[in-house]
């Protein structure tokens, strides 16, 4: 089973200028995401999508393969996910390449992964072939059935349930659990892109991690530093220093 990944790293950042390349310990913002890749024994291929010439010699230097420039329409603050994906598959068409059977979607913003628990992931997808993607989840304490909108005057449940009034004021505990997308590692097969038009489809496994902070501002750089001197970060950290 051919099983790549895709790190997604365009140029433009309206919080941190260059935030996919900032520096992040020692080594820049995106190393971290190509070392996990680079390490997973799943993973044959790491690609790096990008519409900056820097990132690319930035990725290209730590493993990564950098095929293209991504074109800088679907490069922008509100171009979709599904845009860089169809963008990889029509690529490999067009060189006749066959179609991984998975790719693995790991975010530069993401950078605090263990190996063992990326790699678990793409075991669990293997495994069940029925999925049409994995999304790595947190269980969070709020609720939708507790949320509100302003509809014109006043304020709605943004979900109702039938035959109970007020079931907003229910305790929480009655309510199903509650889970986040969280960027840790998200699986999807090009098939059920090429068939669907979906990115991820209908029967999506959820992973569940821990909560882990998405790098958006200084503070988050700071905060991520701290973390990622743990020892379960070890193995990225070598991969890191032996770069040259």
């Amino acid at each position: 089973m051919k099983i790549v990944s895709i790190i997604p790293a365009r140029g433009g950042s309206k919080s941190i200028p260059n935030k996919n390349i900032f520096q992040l310990g020692k080594h820049p913002l995106i190393a971290y995401s190509i070392a996990l890749s680079k390490l997973s024994k799943f993973i044959e291929e790491t690609v790096v999508t990008t519409d900056s010439k820097k990132i690319a010699t930035i990725a290209l230097r730590y493993g990564a393969s950098v095929p293209f420039l991504r074109p800088k329409e679907i490069s922008k603050d509100d171009s979709l996910d599904i845009e860089f994906f169809q963008h990889y598959i029509d690529y490999l068409k067009n060189q006749f390449i066959n179609l991984p059977e998975l790719i693995v979607h790991l975010r530069p913003t993401t950078p605090l992964r263990e190996v063992k628990f990326v790699d678990g992931a793409i075991q669990y997808m293997i495994q069940n072939k029925e999925a049409t993607a994995l999304r790595s989840m947190y269980k969070t304490h709020l609720t939708p059935y507790k949320m509100f909108r302003l509809i014109g005057e006043y304020a709605k449940s943004f979900l109702q349930k039938r035959g109970v009034d007020e079931f907003y004021n229910l305790p929480r505990q009655v309510f199903e659990d509650t889970y986040i997308p969280n960027g840790y590692v998200d699986i999807i097969r090009p098939s059920v892109l090429q068939k669907t038009g979906l990115l991820h489809g209908k029967k999506i496994k959820l992973w569940e991690t821990e909560k882990i902070p998405d790098i958006d501002v200084i503070s988050d750089f700071e905060f991520a530093t701290i973390i990622l001197e743990e020892n379960r970060f070890k193995p990225i950290f070598n991969y890191l220093e032996n770069v040259r």
